[in-house]
């Protein structure tokens, strides 16, 4: 490795990282891909593979119409336009194109209606008027495969189990990195080494908001994910964005895993604010949930009945019978016989607690919401309307609060052709970045299931052409 030089070297072996290095392979270029992990994949393998895109040849065999420009529209509204358009724009534009390539290379994603994120198939990824969300045959697993298969078919060499310790730097040019103490030179280098929810550091300084959940707070992203691309970013006088922003899923405050391992809440439940009054639509998608819950005051009570206790699914590590009455037993979780008890526990106003409850019962169970519409959420997920009544006691209340890092939105800033900008926005010579690490794309407001996993896939297969394109011609400007 000492004596080699590569067309391209790509930091990072998730969906960003294999899509860039795939992607550089194709264009001619000789890639080596460096995993800080012991194997390839990062948080999309992590993931439910969900990607959203538009205009798509899924949507279209299921006579779907939509296309870029109502995906950018959508995009940005729900960003409130603080994201540069330009890059927003490129991302919508080469999102549904990424798919079918991905598709070429062997992803399958029937054209099914899908309820949910773990069904091949379309689904609803969040509050957009059409389905977006692509749910691939084996979900984020499904996705590494194919895309590891690609690289080895393109001659992708990759080094696992070793991080990068620094950017070479040479006349304001990158030309590669120090890895294991040894020099590899690269007429280009891509940065998709994932983000920073595993660094309480980097948390602390650029997404401060996860630390109100305390010790509720949990982290479902890679190992991997430490926040190598800020001290990368650092070493070039790179510029950053997307300071504050990440994706925190509402969860009780008792869950500690992904939600396909701690199981899921009792459909019939109701969330009430320190005021006992129903404010919310209990399956809106965490595109709008976590500001939903912040206008709350931060969080919220989750009400159920026993009935709703009873008939949780077993074999699930959290939502079970038995793990909700140690909560019980050690005081986290509220049990009361009455509804008016379990107000006082929670120190909420009995009549407003008895007031919503009420409604709800006189909605859900006919199955319409004419209050929040949650009768529209659950037939998006293929789920009966008609649930059950809140009404069999003993009653539980249990806190709900914004509590499970996805994935952090600071990073290296990017122009539309994922080169890194420098804190004048002026590229910076050879280097280029993806995913989590390339910042402007997740925003403000994560759109919706699948926007982090179609961000990685179609930046990072940006990321790579550009990248190849400047390692055949290193003195021409980059974003030319």
């Amino acid at each position: 490795m000492m004596d080699d030089e590569f067309d391209v070297i790509v930091i990072g072996g998730g969906g960003a990282g294999l899509a860039a290095a795939v992607s550089a392979a194709q264009d001619g270029a000789s890639v080596l891909l460096f995993e800080s992990e012991r194997e390839l994949g990062g948080s999309t393998q992590l993931s439910a593979g969900l990607f959203t895109a538009a205009g798509t040849s899924v949507q279209r065999a299921l006579g779907i119409e939509d296309s870029p420009e109502k995906f950018f529209q959508h995009y940005m509204d729900l960003n409130q336009w603080v994201l540069r358009p330009g890059l927003i724009h490129t991302f919508c534009e080469n999102a549904g194109p990424t798919l079918e390539w991905l598709i070429g290379l062997g992803l399958e994603v029937p054209a099914a209606v899908s309820g949910n994120a773990h069904q091949p198939g379309l689904t609803r990824a969040g509050v957009e008027d059409v389905w977006r969300g692509h749910v691939p045959k084996d979900q984020g697993y499904g996705l590494v495969q194919v895309l590891a298969g690609a690289g080895r078919a393109h001659g992708v060499e990759v080094v696992l189990g070793t991080r990068v310790e620094r950017l070479l730097v040479d006349a304001g040019r990158v030309t590669g990195v120090v890895a294991d103490g040894i020099e590899v030179r690269a007429g280009a280098v891509v940065v998709a080494s994932g983000g920073f929810a595993r660094d309480p550091g980097f948390v602390d300084r650029y997404f401060p908001d996860a630390r109100e959940a305390g010790e509720s707070l949990f982290v479902v992203a890679a190992p991997g994910s430490r926040g190598d691309h800020l001290r990368f970013g650092d070493s070039v006088g790179a510029g950053l964005t997307g300071h504050g922003w990440g994706l925190l899923m509402p969860t009780v405050y008792f869950q500690r895993q992904h939600h396909w391992q701690s199981g899921f809440p009792p459909a019939s439940r109701i969330y009430v604010n320190r005021e006992g009054r129903r404010f919310m639509d209990e399956d809106a998608s965490y595109a709008v949930s976590t500001g939903i819950m912040d206008q709350q005051g931060g969080y919220a009570w989750m009400v159920f009945d026993e009935k709703a206790v009873a008939g949780l699914a077993p074999g699930y590590s959290d939502w079970n019978a038995e793990r909700v009455a140690e909560e019980v037993e050690a005081g986290r979780t509220v049990r009361a016989e009455t509804l008016d008890e379990l107000a006082a526990a929670i120190e909420v106003p009995a009549a407003a607690l008895r007031a919503s409850i009420a409604r709800w019962n006189t909605q859900l169970p006919a199955g319409r919401d004419a209050d929040f519409r949650r009768h529209v959420s659950l037939a998006a997920k293929g789920a009966p309307a008609e649930l059950d009544p809140i009404a069999v006691g003993p009653f539980y209340a249990a806190r709900i609060l914004p509590a499970e890092l996805v994935c952090t939105h600071t990073g290296l800033e990017i122009d539309s052709h994922a080169a890194v900008l420098d804190t004048t926005g002026t590229p910076v010579a050879g280097l280029f970045a993806a995913g989590e690490a390339g910042g402007g794309v997740l925003g403000l407001r994560y759109v919706g299931g699948g926007n982090a996993v179609a961000n990685a896939l179609t930046m990072g297969r940006i990321a790579g052409r550009s990248a190849a394109s400047a390692s055949r011609a290193p003195s021409d400007a980059q974003g030319q």
